[in-house]
């Protein structure tokens, strides 16, 4: 019988297989051996209604043929995936990144003013050296680009006066790699400026080597650095070391980032009258790790300030160690750091140790449960020290600290808005992630799904040790592995029959799957058309499920009660044309929630006293039962 059904798998040939028409009622034939077919079987046999098969989510299945599933579910079960990577990751359409194959175009020397606009992926080396005078200019650098790879090499080395501009660098990336090494040394006078750099990158990999070292009176400002990233790492090395009257400041610095690793090593070393100033630094972040050693070493008549430091991040894991030691008659300054809600890790070690002359060293409102290790003994002040927090509520620690958060419009709305008439701002619904596919569960389940199996997930994927992809990797594993939070059940799923287990386990057979249709009326007001609550507008119980980046088609479904949801036609503002037809939920117990939350920063209120809601964005979904 194995035999009879083996010949009869080869008579079938992958020119043979047709496209799905998730209708219920295509007469179309479907190779029964491909992966859409296995499917299609599978969501008969547990879904217990007739309505239509979804045909957002049925697309998103493999489009694997019966003899490309045969072999890779072969190579699947013998582990040679690996000698395989390449045609495995075209074969099933998935996410990899071959990082050594495609190196970025080399832009050499020039001494001419440059206006860099709509620019991508390339190599600058020994770019703006010896400049006298003049503007580099970059606008719209590598804008929405899934995987960016740009490198700076010895730029605007040893110039006098000349400035450069970088203006919207790499917004909405997925993985973004930057390298700026030996960047602006020796450069006198002129200005360097950083303005929305890297904003809502979803694994940022950022490198400053050796960044504005023996400078002389050159400036730098960074605003919006690296804000609502997701998950990635940047470090500072050899940052303004030697420089002479270098004025330097971080304004919003990786503000709203999640589990972001920022590491400062050498900052202001040996620097003479150095005048550094960070605003806003990773505020409201969530388990943020921020490491800075060798900060200000042996600074002559420095002035370093931070303000808003770490306010309202969740938990974390910092540390500062060895702090403007041995530094001269210098001026240190904290001003509301770590104000949080949840106390994190943090460690100062050699804070203004073997420090000279009339060096000052002070804290304003300064966080909980801190631990100094080995700091000066003089010359150490501090202002509205908090120990302990234990009675202290969000709500005063809101109103007694300005919080920094920018929140996009519409992102969070009340209920009240949904109704027909109203008028309100849409926020980009659009998926920025890369495009991918399910894998077959037969394939699937050969995979390694967890940290402790990282290196083989690594080799299966050929994502080299600190890798962009391997922290891609680490990054969704992390996220899957993070305990359920109060009142939540949560899976992570790669197969669409997975995600159909989860959601029938939750709220049985009879369930249906939403999303919102498309992507218009993003970032622009739109008026709500007819609105209709889903089972009647009940209180109800539904499964939602978002995107995380990894390289198969991966999705964070949890269940999420006490809720309400909807369905809305929405409408052009001005002709009342429809353009789109979206799906809300409602979340009405928001007492678990973070009070930094940007729910709470955007409508005005606090953890259970008010509901949240918001749209259901491009390719996530919500399950719900059939009324």
């Amino acid at each position: 019988m194995k035999i009879i059904l083996f010949f009869l798998y080869l008579s079938l040939s992958s020119s043979n297989v047709m496209q799905v028409f998730c209708t219920g009622t295509s007469k179309a034939k479907e190779n029964p051996f491909a992966a859409k077919a296995s499917l299609i079987r599978y969501w008969n046999k547990h879904i217990s209604n007739n309505l239509p098969k979804p045909p957002f989510l049925i697309s998103k299945a493999s489009p694997l043929n019966a003899i490309d599933l045969a072999k890779l579910t072969k190579l699947a079960n013998s582990n040679s995936l690996p000698s395989h990577i390449e045609s495995f990751c075209s074969l099933a359409n998935l996410f990899c990144l071959f990082e050594d194959s495609s190196k970025p175009d080399v832009v050499g020397k020039r001494n001419q003013d440059a206006s860099f606009a709509v620019y991508s992926s390339k190599s600058f080396s020994d770019y703006g050296t010896s400049r006298l005078g003049g503007v580099d200019s970059f606008k719209n650098y590598s804008d929405g680009l899934n995987t960016p790879n740009e490198s700076f090499k010895k730029y605007n080395s040893e110039s006098n006066g000349h400035r450069e501009e970088f203006s919207s660098y790499a917004k909405d990336a997925n993985v973004a790699s930057d390298n700026f090494t030996n960047y602006g040394s020796s450069a006198t006078g002129g200005s360097g400026e950083f303005n929305n750099y890297q904003e809502r990158v979803n694994v940022p990999n950022l490198q400053f080597t050796s960044y504005d070292s023996d400078g002389n009176n050159h400036k730098l400002s960074f605003s919006s650095y690296s804000p609502e990233t997701n998950s990635g790492s940047e470090a500072f090395i050899s940052y303004g070391k030697n420089g002479n009257a270098v004025p330097v400041e971080f304004t919003s610095y990786s503000d709203n980032a999640n589990i972001i690793g920022s590491s400062f090593t050498g900052y202001g070393e040996l620097g003479s009258a150095p005048n550094d100033s960070f605003k806003a630094y990773g505020d409201s972040g969530n388990n943020p790790h921020n490491n800075f050693k060798s900060y200000s070493l042996a600074a002559n008549s420095g002035i370093n300030s931070f303000t808003s430091y770490r306010d309202s991040a969740n938990v974390g894991d910092d540390s500062f160690q060895s702090y403007a030691r041995n530094s001269n008659s210098g001026k240190v300054n904290f001003a509301n750091y770590g104000k949080t809600f949840n106390v994190g890790n943090d460690t100062f070690k050699e804070y203004g140790k073997g420090s000279t002359g009339s060096t000052t060293i002070g804290f304003k409102i300064y966080g909980l449960d801190r631990s100094f290790k080995d700091y000066a003994k003089k010359g150490v002040t501090f202002a509205g020290y908090s120990n302990s927090s234990s009675k202290e509520t969000a709500s005063s620690l809101i109103s007694g600290i300005s919080v920094n958060i920018w929140v996009e419009p519409g992102k969070f709305f009340r209920e009240s808005i949904l109704k027909q008439g109203n008028v309100m701002v849409m926020p980009d619904i659009e998926d920025k992630m890369p495009e991918r596919s399910f894998l077959p569960r037969r394939i699937l389940s050969k995979l390694p799904f967890s940290t402790s199996h990282i290196s083989e997930i690594r080799e299966i994927f050929g994502a080299p040790i600190n890798s962009t992809m391997e922290r891609v990797l680490v990054n969704a594993l992390t996220e899957c592995e993070r305990p359920a939070s109060r009142g939540e059940t949560k899976r992570c799923v790669g197969s669409v029959e997975d995600m159909i287990d989860f959601a029938t386990l939750v709220l049985g057979h009879n369930v249906t799957v939403r999303t919102t249709l498309n992507v218009k009326g993003s970032k622009q007001e739109i008026r709500i058309g007819e609105v209709k609550g889903i089972n009647g507008g009940k209180v109800t119980k539904l499964v939602s499920c978002h995107q995380s980046l990894y390289p198969y088609l991966l999705y964070y479904c949890h269940s999420v009660p006490k809720v309400r949801a909807y369905e809305a036609e929405i409408l052009e503002v001005e002709s009342q044309s429809k353009i789109n037809h979206g799906v809300a939920v409602c979340h009405l117990d928001t007492s678990a929630w973070s009070p930094s939350h940007g729910a709470f920063v955007a409508l005005g209120s606090s953890p259970g006293r008010i509901e949240v809601c918001h749209w259901i964005f491009e390719n996530d979904m919500t399950w719900t039962i059939v009324d």
